[in-house]
């Protein structure tokens, strides 16, 4: 039986951007996992709103990447637990998180490298298709019409994300900040309710960051998507995130709008290192 969770009021958007922020999406709620003796999360609880950018940051090791694993359903913690739209989850693996509107990216990139871009994205509809694998096979009945339909929703990511002319391209023949895209959009062709981006930005120069940075206002504000992301860039984060919650150890160290995170005495004595003005 799936319990429901209480609301909760919900915080006012960011003055620079003004959009509207919904109730809780998803609730992180006393979570702790452990990995042997090693504490990678201790009693951390946040939640994310729907239509929000909610940026987790902290130091390396502090466990943000394992948070994401929790809550897309790669990790299972020992205590605490999820509620996803007010209810709780079960111990469910990745592809049901998938099937239930979370998508999620990797800090390092997870295509598949001798495949076209436009078939990395397409495998991003699977969870979309019904139709059996002998129609599929033969591209007949369902098969045929589902592949042209779900084809169709992909040439309009590649025409959104600006890379319809790399369809065809091998994405392992990409350079890496075209590749980072490819992956966001098949994250895309998922249609999440939560986007989950660990990293988003890593390894990228100036010019690939800020394309990356409009790329995700973009699917925020037109879309619709929520958009959970890990980043150490803090002018991104602090430009473009509703809210931040900070890890440190594996622990809860602060959670707010960027102002009162970048000027909160304990992230700038363990993360920041020096006041932002």
């Amino acid at each position: 039986m799936l319990a429901t969770a209480p609301p909760r009021p919900a915080p006012p958007a960011t003055p620079q951007r003004r959009r509207a922020i919904g109730e809780v999406l998803l609730a992180v709620e006393n979570i702790s996992l452990r990995f042997g003796g090693v504490r990678a999360l201790t009693d951390v609880s946040f939640d994310i709103r729907k239509g929000e950018i909610r940026a987790i940051i902290g130091p390396n090791g502090a466990g943000k990447s394992s948070m994401l694993n929790v809550i897309n359903g790669f990790y299972h913690p020992q205590e605490g637990r999820i509620v996803w739209k007010g209810r709780v989850l079960p111990r469910m693996r990745p592809h049901e998180a998938a099937a239930g509107g979370i998508a999620r990216t990797f800090q390092n990139i997870a295509l598949f490298k001798g495949m076209s871009t436009l078939d990395n994205i397409m495998t991003g509809r699977i969870l979309k298709m019904r139709a059996s694998f002998i129609e599929q096979a033969l591209w007949i009945g369902r098969g045929r019409s589902e592949e042209l339909r779900e084809r169709a929703f992909v040439e309009r990511l590649l025409d959104f994300l600006e890379i319809t002319h790399i369809r065809h391209t091998p994405v392992g023949k990409l350079p890496y900040g075209l590749q980072k895209r490819v992956e966001l959009a098949r994250a895309l062709a998922m249609e999440p309710e939560l986007l989950l981006l660990d990293e988003p930005m890593a390894g990228m120069n100036l010019e690939e960051k800020e394309d990356m940075c409009r790329f995700i206002l973009d699917v925020n504000e037109e879309f619709g998507t929520t958009v959970a992301l890990i980043e150490h860039d803090m002018s991104v984060v602090m430009d473009i995130s509703d809210r931040v919650v900070v890890l440190d150890y594996g622990k809860l160290l602060a959670d707010g709008t960027p102002d009162q995170v970048r000027n909160d005495p304990a992230v700038i004595a363990a993360y920041l290192g020096v006041a932002h003005g």
